[in-house]
């Protein structure tokens, strides 16, 4: 990390080693702005009275080695950041007018997104920032991992079941929930089938009928015309006098028949001639019939009109002709068989679903079970590790609980609540002497005793939770002595399956670091690039020394604290 201008710190850069790395040096020195640095990249609140005297803003920097596969590389790329080779480069700014910026691998991102990757890279345990296994829901998901497969096997079947149930439930809820709107939808339909089946259109019959009806209204017109077309093409009976077509080509036919012997042209002239005659004796007919079968009955009129109104009503309301009716009838029939099978679905969906709460109930049971089982072996493992960190009197316990819900599952003779991972609420007590009640841990220690529950946690834990970073503030508050040799002996235990940083003032917890880091302040009073080194060989004796008897040059001081080296060394 690279700190600017927060608190006394006015610009250092602070390196962490995979193992244990402990940040030493004297009170007020700026040791825990490193908790601070961390917790403003983690995304928590920012205060603008961190920022630095004189300043504008406050400025961290870091990156941090994400582990391949985690959910935080999924989370980061979907807020746009890229990863510097496995790694994400965050940035938070805090203006001293207390506005707040975030960045997240080259992407300006939401404070929040920040927060959301928190949980999955670092936890942070101080005397006021606890985070972790402090959440229900971390200590039940570390429990189940600390159980191994008593538990992971019935809760993968337990959540293959429960997602089951859930998409049944909605499908179930989604069906009775819209019956009244099924109901009104079916009884539309039935109205309209009933009605459409009232009228028996036929396809094309709205076409048909505009055209008789055409027809019969202007009959009268219509035979006038025919009658005076057949006269124009085949004569007057009554007129015997006058000139039709027929006759006038029939003469003109008979003219070029007499010599068309002479001339072949002329000859096919006369036999087209001869073609029309035929043509114009043809529709002469045929007006004569259409004259003669013209239906002027107004009743017929009537009738046609009549059948037209009762489609169009139809056409009104179902579509805009009588094919499009007729689609919408077809539709309906199939539509109204769907919403008539409902009831079947329900009953269906109804027994799948109280099956699935009965598998539920049994694979929860199983889960609980498992759980008490494995939060007997955890207390027993954290008791024992609080002995040896001065709380000798301290009992850790596990408290696993239901809650009743009429829409639950049984379990037990209970009808509970159940969720995604189970029935159980799971939450960590802590007894820390001789007659208190268990409470929550966050509850029923003080600071520097919540530190060691948790670092005596986190040690039963390690390697089954997911966290690759611990950081300790004050864990070894109140203590000294043989306890906090315990305590830097636990922590290095842990480094070894995790990273460990420990802001200390006990040397012997230092000691057992892979790496130590002193941060010092100038004459001036701020802590710059050169106020936070890393110690090694005679300057971390000196460190030591300073922390055993606070002067670094005491020679009793300084064997002491080589002998805390060796013993840790050796204990490595």
């Amino acid at each position: 990390m690279r700190i600017r201008s927060l608190g006394v710190i006015d610009d250092a850069v602070v390196e962490l080693s995979p193992g244990f790395t402990a940040v030493t040096g004297e009170t007020g020195a700026g040791k825990t702005m490193v908790v601070t640095s961390l917790g403003l990249l983690l995304g928590g609140r920012a205060d603008p009275a961190l920022v630095r005297i004189g300043a504008k803003n406050a400025v961290v920097e870091g990156r941090i080695a994400v582990p391949e596969g985690a959910t935080a590389i999924v989370r980061a790329e979907e807020a746009g950041a890229e990863l510097d080779d496995g790694a994400l480069l965050i940035s938070r700014t805090v203006s001293a007018e207390g506005r707040s910026r975030a960045h997240l691998g080259g992407r300006s991102v939401p404070v929040g997104v920040l927060a959301e990757l928190a949980d999955e890279l670092v936890a942070v345990h101080g005397q006021t920032d606890q985070q972790g296994l402090l959440k229900q829901s971390r200590q039940r998901a570390a429990l189940d991992r600390y159980a191994g497969d008593a538990v992971a096997v019935p809760l993968t079947k337990y959540g293959e079941a429960y997602r089951r149930l859930r998409a049944v439930s909605v499908e179930l809820d989604e069906i009775v929930t819209r019956a009244r709107e099924r109901a009104q939808e079916a009884d539309m339909l039935r109205y309209g089938l009933d009605e459409i089946a009232g009228v028996e259109p036929r396809a094309g019959e709205d076409v048909e009928l505009s055209e008789e009806a055409e027809r019969l209204g202007h009959a009268e017109a219509l035979a006038s015309a025919a009658t005076a077309a057949h006269a124009a093409l085949a004569g007057n009976p009554e007129d015997p006098e006058s000139v039709d077509a027929s006759t006038l080509v029939a003469g003109a036919h008979r003219a070029l028949e007499a010599v068309r012997s002479h001339d072949p042209a002329l000859a096919a002239l006369a036999d087209r001639i001869g073609e029309i005659g035929i043509l114009l004796g043809d529709v002469a007919g045929e007006l004569a019939g259409y004259a003669d079968d013209l239906d002027a009955d107004p009743r017929r009129l009537a009738a046609v009109e009549e059948r037209r109104a009762a489609l169009n009503a139809l056409t009104r309301k179902y579509g805009q002709d009588v094919a499009s009716v007729l689609t919408w009838a077809e539709q309906g029939v199939q539509r109204l068989t769907e919403l008539d099978g409902d009831d079947e679905r329900i009953d269906e969906l109804t027994a799948e679903r109280d099956a699935l709460r009965a598998e539920l109930g049994g694979l929860a049971q199983a889960l609980t079970d498992a759980r008490a089982e494995a939060a007997e072996r955890f207390a027993a493992a954290v008791t024992g590790e609080l002995a040896s960190l001065a709380m000798p009197h301290a009992r850790v316990s596990f408290e696993i609980r239901q809650t009743d819900d009429v829409e639950g599952v049984e379990v037990d003779g209970r009808t509970v609540a159940y969720g995604p991972s189970g029935v159980d609420e799971v939450e960590l007590l802590l007894a820390p002497h001789p007659g208190a009640p268990p409470r929550p841990i966050a509850k029923g220690a003080s600071g520097g005793e919540l530190s060691r529950v948790m670092l005596a946690v986190e040690v039963v834990f390690a390697g089954t939770d997911p966290v690759p970073t611990y950081l300790f503030d004050e864990v070894d508050a109140g203590v000294g002595g043989k306890a906090a040799v315990e305590i830097g002996r636990r922590l290095a235990k842990l480094a070894k399956s995790a990273q460990v940083v420990v802001v200390t003032h006990l040397p012997q917890v230092a000691a057992f670091a892979d790496r130590q880091l002193l941060v010092e302040k100038t004459s001036d009073g701020s802590v710059t690039r050169s106020g936070v080194k890393v110690l090694e060989g005679e300057e971390r004796v000196r460190e030591l020394s300073r922390m055993l008897a606070g002067q670094e040059d005491s020679e009793t001081a300084r064997a002491h604290a080589e002998e805390l080296l060796a013993a840790a060394r050796a204990d490595g």
